[in-house]
């Protein structure tokens, strides 16, 4: 039964090792038993799937994930939590931890050799600073997972599940949901963490489509032409492109196959769905 999860049993196996917060790892560690089995529950996690775990700290998630799956691997950066989720851990047979960065792990193989037949899902409490890297990384590798269940910076977790025209919308939302069905499970606030962030947090459900949302014949143009709009959101969507140095289009070529989409000349990239990116970047293919 897992015995972790409260602000006394973590500061407990803290004191015991001498343990300190490592900044460059922005580590924050979950004392909230009730989001704990939010997080769980939101994954959809079964009795016959595989998990690999992103940044499990001191086990706190790790052991509920034991509970609820086959099998579980956990991969942490940091040395010297290593010792921790050994002692943690020990009550658990269906758990392998993994001292790696996950950004030079290759998760493939990984998948491969430790989860064959089974239905992998991931889930992670994220730095905040990594958060964006680790997600795309995982979306853009086509990985064999169904699903990514994370915690998130909230103003993050709303960026991904944004719609055209409101003000969270941009690359982020685009690349996310090119990928991915997005579902919030909770919103966490900071006194829910030790130490406490200084922002509020979500629990963001990303569910691996398997097959992408649009047709599109060059997923590297359309996504140019996204940060592209994105990276002057507040010009039209003629000027940033014809702005952005990654493209070579004239304002000509950009109107023309607006008009085509029977689209307004004057319309901002913030405007555009997924869909309507996608039919722009196969008329300019």
């Amino acid at each position: 039964m897992a015995d972790l999860g409260s602000a006394k049993s973590t500061a407990s196996i803290i004191n015991k090792y001498g343990f300190s917060f490592q900044k460059r790892f922005g580590q924050n560690f979950l004392i909230d038993e009730h989001v704990l089995d939010k997080i769980v529950d939101a994954a959809l996690i079964g009795k016959e799937d595989g998990v690999i775990e992103i940044g499990p700290g001191i086990g706190t998630m790790t052991q509920r994930l034991c509970e609820a799956a086959s099998k579980v691997v956990a991969i942490e950066i940091d040395k010297e939590l290593i010792p921790i989720l050994s002692e943690t851990m020990s009550g658990y047979d269906n758990v392998k931890i993994i001292n790696a960065d996950v950004m030079k792990t290759d998760l493939d193989k990984l998948i491969r050799d430790e989860f064959s037949g089974m239905s992998v899902k991931v889930v992670a409490n994220l730095p905040y600073y990594i958060t964006t890297p680790i997600v795309m990384s995982l979306l853009e590798n086509h990985l064999p997972v169904e699903s990514i269940t994370i915690m998130v910076q909230k103003e993050v977790a709303q960026r991904m599940q944004a719609g055209p025209g409101t003000k969270d919308y941009g690359a982020l939302s685009l690349a996310v949901q090119y990928y991915a069905d997005t579902y919030i499970a909770a919103n966490v606030p900071p006194n829910c963490f030790m130490p406490r962030p200084k922002v509020g947090s979500g629990v963001i459900r990303l569910t691996v489509r398997k097959e992408a949302e649009v047709e599109v014949t060059d997923e590297k143009l359309m996504f140019s032409l996204i940060r592209a709009a994105f990276n002057q959101r507040r010009k039209t969507l003629v000027n940033a492109v014809t702005n952005f140095s990654g493209l070579d289009y004239s304002k000509e070529d950009i109107e023309k196959a607006l008009a085509e989409l029977d689209i307004s000349e004057k319309i901002r990239g913030e405007a555009l769905s997924l869909q309507q990116f996608a039919d722009l970047s196969n008329i300019l293919t």
